[in-house]
């Protein structure tokens, strides 16, 4: 692993995802497969899958928070290192538990 910046990649709850998705101050990066989202992926996120992740895809986030999600965390972690070597400064959040963890929650997603 990269040596990361203090606070730069860090979780946040699936909660505080809701809210920021319902404020519309949140950019939702998916980081798995394309048939992994053709099964489910959360309403107006962006697919950037790992296995061909480019940094330079990824849409500046300006005011909004970035977060990456995955399945279940791993792959988002990978990615957000990516962004990190890539030379991205601003702050990435990964989302809690991953895409399972969204759905079994119960919260809104769409195929």
């Amino acid at each position: 692993m990269t040596n990361l910046p203090p606070d730069q990649i860090y979780y946040v709850s699936l909660e505080q995802i809701k809210t920021w998705r319902a404020e519309n101050s949140v950019v939702v990066v998916d980081v798995r497969e394309q048939n992994e989202w053709d099964e489910a992926h959360i309403p107006g996120a962006i697919l950037l899958p790992l296995s061909t992740f480019n940094p330079a895809a990824v849409p500046e986030p300006g005011d909004k928070h970035l977060v990456f999600h995955c399945r279940s965390g791993r792959r988002c972690g990978l990615a957000s290192e990516k962004m990190v070597e890539a030379g991205y400064t601003g702050q990435i959040k990964r989302m809690e538990g991953g895409f399972l963890a969204w759905s079994a929650a119960g919260y809104d997603k769409e195929t």
